[in-house]
Formats: structure tokens, C-alpha cells, sequence
């Protein structure tokens, strides 16, 4: 609540978000250290309230957060036909305006205004464009911005730029678990424990950013996640989705005691890194993938085909992937489950996909998969389809690889 207090540690900061599990106090921690700041630092200022609708706002935190700064000595007014409040404490009045962020259109609802700041309950409910919108109308000198909010999936753009990127952004990441809300008994605690499993028990009570609804390996979690054995290994592939303008990724799999590990990954998104990246380039990184080891064959992605004929030039084994993406799934699934393959904790953009690999469930059914965060999904399907699954159709192609000297 008084990090922005000088000599704080915290004070530099420029925004705070609060996230985490439910009923863990973030919402009453941060609507008293946001009146607060907002009543100690200024005067004759304005500032907006936001929330996923102007009603829920009114109920999670005004009813809560104005009769508690009513007991320190504020005295507030509030013109439900304006929607705003006045608030006088300490000898100083600030106005305090509330807005409702339900969809795209809000945002214009907040345009033209001055603000100081701004504090947004349950951010990740509202749309990108009227946070982004409310964030640059606080342009007063020392404005702050306020965050809280539970977890949604771990592709939601909130996630992404707030949390992940918290520290560019000079925002202070504070986040919450039920021990840290001192009025939660601990019977009721229990009660959250038991009634979620799985990923709504990451997300509710751990306050973890898991994805919910969807996901394709549902079952998949850190228990399947292994380090990578030392040495022992008597096989080697290479399995490859290409790409120009989406990722390309490629994933080694080294065999041990009868099980395959994907020990090692290459992992290159242009649009993320503003360039692309030409088939040499793929070739050399491929190489660099490898270290030497001796590689059975290179599974590709079958529509790759100047991929496959820059390998075949620098003498790789070639082979084209099957690619049934529904039969690939349930083979890579049982393989998961039954351990025949594992995939190393050394793996971060295959796990990350993990977690982002959903269904598209519009017609209510799982007969396909959101063409989103499936490239490394794919490089591993392509090598349980091709290599542990029936050869149905499938060619091998092959030249002298060429040695220096």
C-alpha cells in the first residue's frame, strides 16, 4: 500500500500490478494504497477508476475501499450521474472518475481527459485498446498506473506485456496467494485446495497465468518435465517445423534406455525478432542443433521443400514428416502419457507451447487446433508420427555430406 512513499525501495517505480489467487486480499491492498497515494501526493487533480463494467466496480471496490478511507478521516461525495467521486482528505480534494472498460468501444469513452492516474480491478477482464487508452491519458507529472487482476491463460496480451515485461516497463510485480489476506480463515483455505484440480487449481489458488480451456495435452504438467539423462544415448533425429514468416522450430532427440528426450531445442520467431532468417541460415543453425552428434535423419515439416533441398545439398538425411495433425496428436498424447518420450526442462519454447496449445472450440468440438503457439508442437508431433508411429508412405532422401578437406 506505500510503496510509492519516498525512500520506499519501491518508489521509482512507475505502475504496480497485482496478481495472483483468489480471495487473496489484492484488491483491498491496492484501492487503499491507490487513494492514498492518490489523496497524499495531489491536489485539484483527476483520476480514473476502472473496472470490467461500472456496477462491479461500484461493488468490489468502492463499497469496500471508501467506508475504510471514511474511517481515516476522508470525506468523499459521490454523483452517480457523472459517475464520479469527490474525495477531500488532509486539507486536499482530488476527483475520481469511473469507467467501465466491457469492449472495444470504451475506449472512447476516456479519450480527451488529464488524468494522474489510474487504477484498473480485474485488468485482464478489459480490452487492450481502453487500457491502452486510459495509460496515456495519465501524462501529470508523477502520474502512476495501478494494476490488479487474477490469472487468465498464458497467451493473453496483458500477461505478456504487464507481467512478463515488468521490469522494462518499470512496474512493480507484486503477486498474491491466499496466506497473504490475514482475514482468510484457514478452514476456508482447505475448502480452495480441495474443491480445484489441475490447472484451475494452479490458476485459483496458485494464481498461476495456466491456460484454463482447451488445451490439446490437458493432462501435460511439471511431473512429466525431466533433465536431460548425461550420456548413454544411442540414437539421434532431428525434428523440424519451418517457417519464414511464422517461428521455425527444430527439437533433438536423443534416445536412452529406450526412451526418446528431447534434449535440446532451436527456436527462431521473425516477427518477434524483426528479420528473417534465410534456409542457410536454418542449415547452419540445424548444424549447430546437431554438436556433432550423429543424426539418424531430419524430420521436416513436408511443405518445406527449399528447406529440404538446402539440407540435402549439405548431405542431411531427409525425412518428410507425416503430417495428419488429429492422429499425430493422439499418438504424441500416448506417448506423453506412457513416457516414451519426455521432453527436458532445457526445452522453454516446447514447454511454453505446452501451455498454449488449444483446440478451437467455435463449433463446440475438438476435431482441430488453433493454427496459434503450435510450432514446436508440430516439430514434436512430427517426430512421434514419424518415428514411433507406422511409416505410412513416407521416403528418405540422402547425399554425400560434404567435409572441409
Amino acid at each position: 500500500m506505500l510503496w510509492w512513499m519516498p525512500g520506499s525501495g519501491e518508489a521509482g517505480y512507475e505502475a504496480i500490478v497485482c496478481d495472483g489467487a483468489v480471495r487473496s486480499g489484492k484488491t483491498l491492498a491496492m484501492g487503499l494504497g491507490f487513494f492514498l497515494w492518490a489523496m497524499v501526493c495531489f491536489e485539484g487533480k483527476r483520476f480514473a477508476l476502472c473496472g470490467k463494467t461500472i456496477a462491479a466496480l461500484r461493488r468490489n471496490v468502492l463499497s469496500e475501499i471508501l467506508p475504510r478511507m471514511e474511517g481515516l478521516g476522508a470525506v468523499w461525495k459521490e454523483k452517480r450521474t457523472e459517475n464520479k467521486v469527490t474525495m477531500t482528505f488532509g486539507g486536499r480534494s482530488n476527483e475520481f472518475y469511473i469507467f467501465g472498460g466491457r469492449d472495444e468501444s470504451s475506449a472512447s469513452l476516456i479519450q480527451g481527459m488529464t488524468l494522474a492516474g489510474a487504477l484498473f480491478d480485474e485488468a485482464a477482464l478489459m480490452p487492450k485498446s481502453f487500457v491502452e487508452q486510459a495509460c496515456a491519458r495519465c501524462s501529470v507529472t508523477g502520474s502512476r498506473l495501478w494494476f490488479n487482476c487474477n490469472p487468465a491463460g498464458p497467451t493473453h496480451w496483458f500477461y505478456r506485456q504487464w507481467i512478463l515485461e515488468a521490469e522494462q516497463r518499470k512496474c512493480l510485480h507484486l503477486h498474491f496467494v491466499m496466506e497473504d489476506n490475514p482475514s482468510l480463515d484457514e478452514a476456508i483455505r482447505q475448502r480452495y485446495q480441495r474443491l480445484y484440480t489441475g490447472v484451475f487449481y494452479r490458476r485459483f489458488v496458485l494464481g498461476q497465468w495456466a491456460q484454463a480451456e482447451g488445451r490439446v495435452y490437458d493432462f501435460f504438467g511439471p511431473e512429466y518435465v525431466k533433465p536431460a539423462p548425461e550420456g548413454g544415448y544411442t540414437g539421434w533425429y532431428i525434428s523440424c517445423d519451418y517457417g519464414t514468416v511464422n517461428p521455425t522450430s527444430m527439437g533433438l532427440w536423443g534416445q536412452h534406455q529406450g526412451v526418446w528426450y528431447r534434449v535440446k531445442e532451436f527456436y527462431f520467431d521473425s516477427r518477434q525478432k524483426m528479420r528473417q532468417m534465410t534456409d542457410g541460415e536454418y542449415v547452419r543453425a540445424l548444424a549447430e542443433l546437431a554438436g556433432g552428434r550423429r543424426i539418424k535423419a531430419v524430420i521436416v515439416d513436408p511443405s518445406a521443400a527449399s528447406f529440404i533441398q538446402a539440407l540435402r545439398r549439405e548431405g542431411w538425411t531427409v525425412r518428410q514428416a507425416d503430417n495428419d495433425v488429429i492422429s499425430g496428436i493422439r499418438a504424441t498424447a500416448e506417448a506423453l502419457k506412457t513416457g516414451r518420450i519426455v521432453i527436458c526442462d532445457g526445452c522453454g519454447d516446447c514447454l511454453r507451447e505446452m501451455e498454449e496449445y488449444v483446440w478451437d472450440l467455435k463449433d463446440g468440438t475438438r476435431d482441430r487446433v488453433k493454427k496459434e503457439h503450435d510450432h514446436a508442437m508440430d516439430d514434436m508431433r512430427y517426430f512421434v508420427a514419424t518415428v514411433l508411429g507406422p511409416r505410412q508412405g513416407g521416403f528418405a532422401v540422402a547425399g554425400v555430406r560434404r567435409q572441409k578437406g
